[in-house]
């Protein structure tokens, strides 16, 4: 995928151009939760968001130091990758976004870490086995593996929507990569961040003890379900499940 070109004006339609500022507030702030949780180091890592009601998604420049990450400084794209609104050339990891928003629906938020026990995995090849209650609730299973693919177009994308369509995870570690998460929003694919490398430093210190209990099948769906569809403060106004 070629860098794209700096639009001299605002492409955004403009009955989305509220939905687009707050989704830009949202997602800068997001950034911080990365630096918070010590997923990410220097410029590494991103976050994405999708308009709702539209085929745009708010994702962080390329190389831009956390510190100076608000929202005017996200960048607007299309899910073809294409750059719509912003002065910056939009993160190295677009294309990947975008063919997940393209191809995945009902995904509303990615995210991309590079953190140590998750990505150590990565770098083995290794799935994270599901031997903890809260690797059941989140994952439903075990945290898959992806296939190497090289920066730069649209193969990681193509990686992290292969894995995830046979899994119920709503994370890949994508072979001597990393981690990607994804979630209805960009808050809960974040979530899901913090979740892996927690999940996956827990199973790594288990192993230098011993080898972990396995969970049955049947328990992890038990969990998996409760989790989802029942954990949480019922929204009033909705009836849904926070």
């Amino acid at each position: 995928m070629s860098a794209p070109s700096t639009p001299t004006s605002s492409q955004v339609p403009a009955e989305h151009r509220a939905a687009v500022q707050r989704l830009r507030e949202e997602v800068a702030a997001l950034h911080a939760e990365l630096t918070r949780y010590q997923l990410v180091v220097w410029t590494a890592g991103n976050v994405s968001g999708r308009v709702p009601g539209a085929d745009l998604f708010v994702i962080k420049p390329s190389g831009v130091a956390y510190d100076e990450l608000d929202a005017a400084a996200m960048v607007v794209c299309d899910l073809d990758g294409n750059l719509v609104e912003g002065t910056r050339q939009p993160s190295s990891d677009t294309a990947a976004h975008a063919y997940v928003y393209r191809h995945l629906p009902q995904v509303g938020g990615v995210v991309h870490t590079h953190s140590t026990y998750a990505t150590a995995w990565a770098a083995r090849g290794e799935p994270v086995p599901c031997v903890l209650t809260m690797a059941a609730d989140e994952f439903g299973g075990e945290i898959p593996i992806g296939p190497f693919a090289l920066i730069g177009d649209d193969s990681i994308g193509r990686g992290i929507v292969e894995t995830l369509r046979e899994s119920r995870s709503p994370a890949v570690l994508m072979q001597n990569h990393g981690p990607f998460t994804v979630g209805r929003d960009a808050r809960a694919a974040v979530k899901a961040a913090v979740m892996v490398e927690d999940v996956a430093r827990t199973v790594h210190i288990t192993r230098q003890l011993g080898e972990p209990l396995p969970i049955a099948q049947a328990d992890v769906d038990s969990l998996f379900d409760r989790y989802q569809n029942v954990y949480g403060q019922v929204q009033q106004e909705t009836g849904g499940v926070a």
